[in-house]
This record gives structure tokens, C-alpha cells and sequence, in this order.
């Protein structure tokens, strides 16, 4: 008998430092800035950034959540969730190669002028009733590709304030976008269903401060950071990666 998938915990904790003479230099009324709040926010800041990252990684560094790479993986297969899709294959998401293309021929090379020959298989492939993708992110190159492939479909509006610009690209009833926080890898788009994604996080540990500890042997006070959750999908087979 099949069991459900489980994806365990991961928790990551950052622990700022804080010396007594850094917040005493930095206190009182003609302070340039609230020294502790801004190290904190900056702390806060990367540590996101940290997660966006890890969102496209495979998963496979200590206390890292399951990244794209894993559950929609270049070769279709892995385990994921304690599901072996080698035995299972129902488990394996769609895979798009311009190298082996989906609809068979020969290799296509990526470009603005062959990027939605790329797209449109796997579209097909990913769609099932009401079911289709719903998200597209792709690396910088190949939203460029695509972005030139529809100079001439664009339309501008103005806002407000009378300024130009586009509001958002679309592959039929998908966004698409790119992330330029470096964790996709180039020459990759994820096409997701993102009803069956879900970023899981713990109430008490999403992003959150804990009390402060004071060091018994210094001057000092240490702030932790704490985030516990995972990347986790119900249904790969409805999720897919295009790739050179």
C-alpha cells in the first residue's frame, strides 16, 4: 500500500550578536538611527533572501527545504516526499529538454523565435481538465526569449500618474515571471500548479524573534532568528521544468 508523501521539518536560526557598547553608543535622544532595530531588520532581510534562494535548490544542504530542483527535477524523477517516482511513476513531474524535445524531432535550440515551440508541449502535457499551470518563473535568459518573442502581442497602459509601462506577461492563463535572486538555474522555467504547492511554515517560527539571551561571561546580548517549514507538492506529475 501507498502512503502519503512527508516532508519533514527543516529549521534554520540565525543568532545576532549585540555588544553593550554598540547599543549604549547607539542610544539616547541624539541617536542617528535605532542601532538594534536596524541590525535586526537587516538580519531579517537576508535571511529571506537566504529562503528565496533555497526555494530553487535541491535540497540537499543541512537544514535546507525541499528546493524546485527537487520537486520538479531536471530528470523527472528522485524521491520526493519518501516516494520513489523510479517505482512509482506516477510521482515523476514533466520534463521539457530543447536537447529531446517532448514532441519528438530533433533538438531545438532556444531563442525568441523557437521558445514557445518549447512551451507549448509542455503546456499541454501539465494540463488536465481545469488543471493547468498557474505560475511560470523562468531564468533570465529565457524570459528574455520570451519577452522578445512578444514585442509585438505587448500592450501599455498608464497609471495614475501618467506614466507608461507594462503591467505583466502572461503564457495563456499563467503569470510569468523571472526571479533574479540567483537560485534558478539558467536556462530553466518551472511551469507550476501552484494548487498543488505549498510552503509550509510553523506559526511560531516564521521568521520570528525570540527573547533576547544575555551572555554571563560579556558585555553583550545575543538575538535568534528562527524559521521551521518546507517546500512540499501533492501532485508532481502536474508540475514541470523546460530546460536547454
Amino acid at each position: 500500500m501507498l502512503s502519503a508523501a512527508e516532508f519533514p521539518w527543516r529549521q534554520v536560526a540565525v543568532n545576532l550578536a549585540v555588544s553593550g557598547l554598540e547599543m549604549r553608543t547607539n542610544s539616547g535622544e541624539n541617536r542617528i538611527i535605532n542601532f538594534v532595530k536596524a541590525k535586526v531588520k537587516n538580519a531579517q532581510h537576508s535571511f529571506a533572501n537566504g529562503l528565496s534562494t533555497d526555494l530553487y535548490s535541491d535540497g540537499t544542504a543541512a537544514n535546507q527545504i525541499n528546493g524546485l530542483q527537487s520537486l520538479v527535477a531536471d530528470a523527472g524523477t528522485g524521491t520526493v516526499g519518501g516516494i520513489n517516482s523510479s517505482t512509482y511513476s506516477f510521482w515523476q513531474n514533466a520534463v521539457q529538454s530543447a536537447a529531446a524535445p517532448l514532441q519528438g524531432g530533433s533538438a531545438i535550440t532556444p531563442s525568441a523565435t523557437t521558445i514557445e515551440s518549447l512551451m507549448l508541449p509542455l503546456w499541454i502535457r501539465l494540463t488536465r481538465g481545469m488543471d493547468t499551470p498557474d505560475l511560470i518563473v523562468m531564468s533570465d535568459d529565457y524570459f528574455t526569449m520570451y519577452e522578445q518573442s512578444q514585442t509585438s502581442l505587448k500592450r501599455y497602459t498608464s497609471d495614475e500618474t501618467g506614466k507608461g509601462g507594462m503591467i505583466s506577461m502572461k503564457y495563456k492563463t499563467a503569470d510569468v515571471f523571472f526571479d533574479s535572486s540567483g537560485g534558478i538555474p539558467s536556462a530553466h522555467a518551472y511551469f507550476l500548479n501552484t494548487k498543488y504547492l505549498d510552503l509550509v511554515v510553523h506559526q511560531d517560527a516564521n521568521i520570528t524573534m525570540l527573547d533576547d539571551v544575555e551572555s554571563i561571561n560579556q558585555d553583550a546580548l545575543v538575538k535568534t532568528i528562527i524559521w521551521q517549514g518546507n517546500l512540499a507538492v501533492a501532485n508532481r506529475s502536474l508540475q514541470g521544468v523546460m530546460k536547454a
